[in-house]
């Protein structure tokens, strides 16, 4: 079958590789163009996306530096099968609010990096160029009034309450931003509904979970590592767990009903569901 680009936006003022790289990048992530399948070649998207050679090529690039495709000397290229590299969590998190209706279930410590993957489709939405009807997020963190396996004091692996404490206010930095403004989008009449709801738990969270439109699930490990933090003025020598680098392993019901990828984002899914609707309790970002 031969691959149709969908028309890219007139009014997109970003430079032209990167519209290229995105249109070639949701057709991968839509399945369009499936694991495998060879791309046009440079000339046939020369002429699809009607952008110079070198335009392409850049595009290419950058989709073979985000771990879509694989370039293959004298062959051409192709996408990458999903199992070869994992996925970046962005391109997805923007994908999912050209939908109608846009959830997302995040269990984590800080909520850092879904804080970051958020700022441009929140953007595009504030200029018009996309346009959901409803916005749901869910936020699973640990409680930090308990003592929690990690982080703790590096000497003697000891709990330190000014180290959670540490933690609550990150947690709770980044929530309140997200929670903002996602909210301001319904205040100024360009999105219908919002909600975003924090719930916390007692266990400590050795991993992260993205579960994006029931379609999608991210998965990461938090290592934990020696680390030097500031409390109250003093610098502590601490196990901390970290999660900004942390490599996501991507699942995706577009895998295929029976697939590996369509039962993770299923039992993904199913445990959110199960630790929300029983040891999780609401938790009011405006108190303590």
């Amino acid at each position: 079958m031969t691959f149709v680009p969908e028309p890219l936006d007139p009014d997109d003022d970003r430079a032209p590789y990167e519209q290229v790289a995105s249109s070639l990048g949701a057709a991968i992530r839509t399945r369009r163009l499936g694991p495998g399948e060879k791309l046009p070649s440079h000339k046939e998207l020369t002429e699809l996306y009607g952008f110079a050679r070198a335009t392409i090529q850049r595009a290419l690039r950058d989709l073979e530096d985000e771990g879509l495709v694989v370039s293959r000397k004298g062959s051409g290229v192709y996408v990458r099968n999903r199992t070869e590299r994992p996925a970046g969590l962005r391109p997805y998190v923007e994908q999912a609010f050209s939908k109608d209706h846009v959830t997302i279930d995040f269990a984590g410590f800080s909520s850092e990096t879904l804080h970051g993957a958020l700022q441009e489709p929140l953007d595009k939405i504030r200029i018009g160029r996309l346009t959901p009807s409803s916005i749901t997020v869910r936020l699973l963190v640990p409680d930090m009034s308990v003592p929690q396996a990690a982080p703790v004091l590096l000497s003697n692996g000891a709990d330190d309450q000014r180290l959670r404490d540490r933690m609550h206010d990150i947690m709770v930095s980044y929530t309140r931003s997200i929670r903002d403004a996602i909210a301001e989008l319904e205040h100024l009449g360009l999105v219908a509904e919002t909600k975003i709801s924090v719930r916390v738990h007692s266990g400590t969270q050795f991993f992260k979970l993205y579960v994006i439109n029931s379609e999608d699930a991210f998965f990461g490990y938090y290592p934990i590592r020696p680390n030097k933090v500031v409390v109250q003025g003093e610098t502590v020598e601490i196990y901390d767990l970290v999660g900004k680098d942390t490599t996501l392993f991507h699942h995706s019901i577009n895998d295929g009903e029976a697939s590996s990828g369509a039962q993770q984002v299923q039992q993904a899914s199913m445990w959110f569901e199960s630790v929300w609707d029983t040891i999780g309790r609401d938790f009011d970002l405006d108190g303590r």
